[in-house]
This record gives C-alpha cells, sequence and structure tokens, in this order.
C-alpha cells in the first residue's frame, strides 16, 4: 500500500527542530493572510463603486458597505492576532502533553460511566479533542459576543437574544461531542488497525461521512436551531415546481427556514439524495426577492445540480485528503516530532495529526488557491446555466438585491479573491452574463 513513511525516513532526525518549524510556518501563514488582508482593506477605502454597480446601488448603501467590510476586516485582524498569540503560546509552553494528561485525569474519573470497552489511547483522544474543544469555545465567547451583539447589531444584521446565542454554543458542543465521538474514534481506529496502508481506507470512510453528513444535515441537525416550515401554496411555489419539473430536478420536499431568528442575511440552498432532493429558502431571501428573481436563484442552484459540480468538488476533496493522509504517513511514527512536543512516552495520532496539519499549512494554503478556483469556475457555469434558462435579468436583480441587503462587499483585491473568496464577486459575475442596467435594483438612499 502506497506511503511515503520510508521516503521521508530523514524527517525523523533529532536535529530537526520541529517546534521552530512550525512557529515559522504559524507566523508565516499569519503574516500572508494579514499582507492579503491589507490589500484589500486598500480597496475597501474607495469611494465610488465599480463601474458596473454604478447604476445599481445608491451611494449611500456603497458607504455602508465599505464601513461594513472595514469594521469586519478589523475585527478579523484582532480576531487572527489573538488565535496566533494563543497558539504560539500552546507551543512556548508545552500546553499539549499538559492537556493530554488531564484528558487522561478525566478519562479515569469518568471509567465508572463509560462503556467496557472504551478505554486506552482512543477514548484519551477524544477527551483531549473535546475538552479543548470547550475550552476554546469558552475563551472565544468574548469575540463571538463582540461580533453578534456589537459589530452585526451595529449594521443591523443580528437578531440573536444573548439566551439563544449562549444555546446555540451549547448545542453546538453537544452536537459535536455525539456526532465527532464516533467518527473520530473511527477515523483513529482505522489508522491504529491498518498501520501505515491506512491512506485508502481513511479516505473511503471520510467519503462516506462527507455523504452522511450532506443528507443528515438538513434533516436531523439544523432544524434542532432554526425551524422548518413547508412553502405555502401559491404562485411561488408553484413557479419553483415547475422549474424543477422542466429541469427534471428530482423535487421532494420545499422549506422555509428562519433565518431571520438569528440574521437578516438571506440565503438558498438544496441538499438531499440524487434521487430526492429539497430546496431550503431563508424567509429573509422570500421577504427581499420577488417571486421571479427568487426561482431564478434557484435556477443557479439547480444549475450546480445539472452541471455536476458537487461531485467535481468531493473530487477534488477526496484529491486534498489522500494526498494530506500520504504525506501524514511520513510523520505519524515520527519520533522527533513527538518528542519536540514533549510527547516521550507516548505517540497518540491525534496529537500527530494535529501537529502535522501545522506543518502542512504552505501545501493547505496552495489546496485553497485551488479549490476557490473550481469553485468560482462553478459559480460562473450555474450563473449561465440560468441566463440559458432565461433568468438572466431576474437573477442579476435577485443578487443586487441581496448584495445590498447584506452589505456585501462590492469590490475586492484580485490576491484577495483568489485566497478567500469561493465565489466571484457581483461586478464580475454581472459582466460574465452581460447583465445591462435598465433601472436601480439596489436598496435607495433612505
Amino acid at each position: 500500500m502506497f506511503s511515503l513513511a520510508n521516503s521521508f525516513s530523514f524527517l525523523d532526525s533529532a536535529s530537526i527542530n520541529w517546534k521552530s518549524i512550525i512557529v515559522g510556518f504559524t507566523v508565516g501563514q499569519f503574516l500572508f493572510e494579514n499582507y492579503l488582508d491589507y490589500r484589500q482593506y486598500q480597496v475597501l477605502k474607495r469611494t465610488t463603486p465599480p463601474d458596473t454597480l454604478k447604476a445599481e446601488v445608491s451611494q449611500e448603501t456603497f458607504d455602508k458597505s465599505q464601513d461594513y467590510s472595514r469594521a469586519k476586516a478589523k475585527f478579523g485582524f484582532l480576531s487572527d492576532s489573538i488565535n496566533l498569540f494563543q497558539n504560539l503560546a500552546i507551543i512556548k509552553y508545552d500546553l499539549l502533553p499538559k492537556f493530554w494528561n488531564i484528558a487522561g485525569t478525566l478519562m479515569a474519573k469518568s471509567s465508572f460511566i463509560l462503556p467496557k470497552f472504551m478505554g486506552g489511547i482512543i477514548t484519551q483522544s477524544l477527551f483531549f479533542l473535546f475538552s479543548t474543544q470547550i475550552i476554546s469555545t469558552i475563551v472565544s465567547l468574548p469575540l463571538s459576543y463582540y461580533s453578534n451583539f456589537v459589530l452585526e447589531e451595529k449594521y443591523g444584521f443580528n437578531k440573536l437574544t444573548v439566551g439563544l446565542w449562549l444555546t446555540d454554543k451549547v448545542k453546538g458542543i453537544a452536537l459535536g461531542i455525539a456526532l465527532g465521538s464516533p467518527v473520530v474514534a473511527a477515523f483513529l481506529k482505522i489508522i491504529d488497525y491498518f498501520g501505515d496502508s491506512f491512506i485508502l481506507y481513511t479516505c473511503g470512510f471520510l467519503f462516506v461521512v462527507q455523504l452522511v453528513g450532506m443528507t443528515i444535515f438538513p434533516t436531523l441537525i439544523q432544524p434542532l436551531f432554526n425551524k422548518f416550515t413547508t412553502l405555502d401554496e401559491g404562485e411561488l411555489k408553484t413557479a419553483i415546481e415547475n422549474l424543477a419539473c422542466e429541469q427534471k430536478f428530482p423535487l421532494t420536499k420545499l422549506y422555509v427556514i428562519d433565518g431571520s431568528k438569528r440574521s437578516s442575511h438571506s440565503n438558498a440552498y438544496f441538499t438531499g439524495l440524487p434521487w430526492s432532493k429539497q430546496i431550503v429558502l431563508y424567509d429573509t431571501l422570500i421577504k427581499h426577492s420577488t417571486k421571479e428573481e427568487t426561482v431564478a436563484v434557484l435556477a443557479h442552484e439547480i444549475g450546480h445540480w445539472k452541471l455536476s459540480h458537487l461531485p467535481q468538488m468531493l473530487v477534488f476533496s477526496q484529491a486534498h485528503l489522500f494526498l494530506s493522509f500520504s504525506m501524514f504517513s511520513a510523520f505519524i511514527h515520527n519520533n522527533s516530532l513527538y518528542s519536540s512536543f514533549g510527547f516521550t512516552s507516548v505517540q497518540p495520532i491525534m496529537i500527530g495529526f494535529m501537529l502535522f496539519n501545522d506543518i502542512f499549512q504552505p501545501v493547505e494554503c496552495v489546496a485553497q488557491f485551488g479549490m476557490n478556483l473550481l469553485s468560482r469556475k462553478n459559480e460562473y457555469e450555474a450563473d449561465a446555466y440560468a441566463k440559458k434558462c432565461g433568468y438572466s435579468d431576474d437573477l442579476a436583480k435577485a443578487l443586487i438585491k441581496l448584495l445590498s441587503e447584506n452589505l456585501s462587499t462590492m469590490d475586492a483585491d484580485w490576491l484577495y479573491s483568489s485566497y478567500h473568496h469561493s465565489h466571484p464577486i457581483l461586478s464580475e459575475r454581472l459582466r460574465a452574463i452581460n447583465y445591462v442596467s435598465k433601472e436601480k435594483v439596489g436598496k435607495k438612499d433612505e
């Protein structure tokens, strides 16, 4: 079975300073991403909209969008700086082995309630993972609070109450433990059982997990956070069903989600098995768009299905996983890597994988460029498909309204966008479908 372990045996040298390498990659990524943020911030200082949008959005809306985007950029710099400080502190003060020992203590004290089959290094890995997740969530509460109740509140997007915000945090942790535990345990067991031959088995396992996750998320998980209701009978429902019938889209259910319960941002998506699809509309989308515009957005989404974009992304994802696990096979038994971080008597696969992810960051940065390139290509193709179906103008109007209502960024630095944006910015999408303005669509000045 394919493995790079022997090819990269020179990496298991005591002379390699793994701490310095990981610190270098961590700081390097921080500097690179903040360089991109700086480039984008210069764009956010512009005082006039892109030419494509000058006739579509008011100056007031553009100014608010720029101000909102600058505020998010400043908050992002603060958040990234705090995360960098935390990561460097974990490395400097050898906190990983301390957290690992704490997880072992918690496991020992919980042994009386654990099933008999649970014990050993995999169970300790679960205690380590979820205890650090809880700590991370608690530490991030001030930033999360500021993001929702100060930044988003200032621009009129936040609809959360403090109680709902805290409840969401608790639900997130509970779901992470309930659903993550068997997945992580199985992942670690596969690697432990198959040894250096684990690569294809883990890729196959995670592929199945992805498919199951996409299937159960809208029906079992998201309803824990949002209320789903069947779209009422009427012109909109009839128009959507007619579109699905024309495009042979296997639509089985049409839902409306109460997105306005948390935010005034809008969205729509479809999910489900190949032979049974559900369309989910945010109530905010229906509120701000006409029937024709809503149908146009769904024509775009159906374009993704018709053009097999999801399978393409899954193939890319699997290729990425294969590369990652192939490289990880060269580090999984790297004694010098473990010992550099204080793990001399035990080499937990969980810890090795975490450290490997830090080492793998330069490759991840390149992969992110590739993933976004493919995603943006797919967005252009889905727009073209909606145009082919006769929804060019309605799609453009819907996108302009979404941009105006959400105060989305209207312009972007090309390098920043290549790295961060999975979707082309609106001005690029309008040019691609040859949209010609006939009347102002965006928000009027208030």
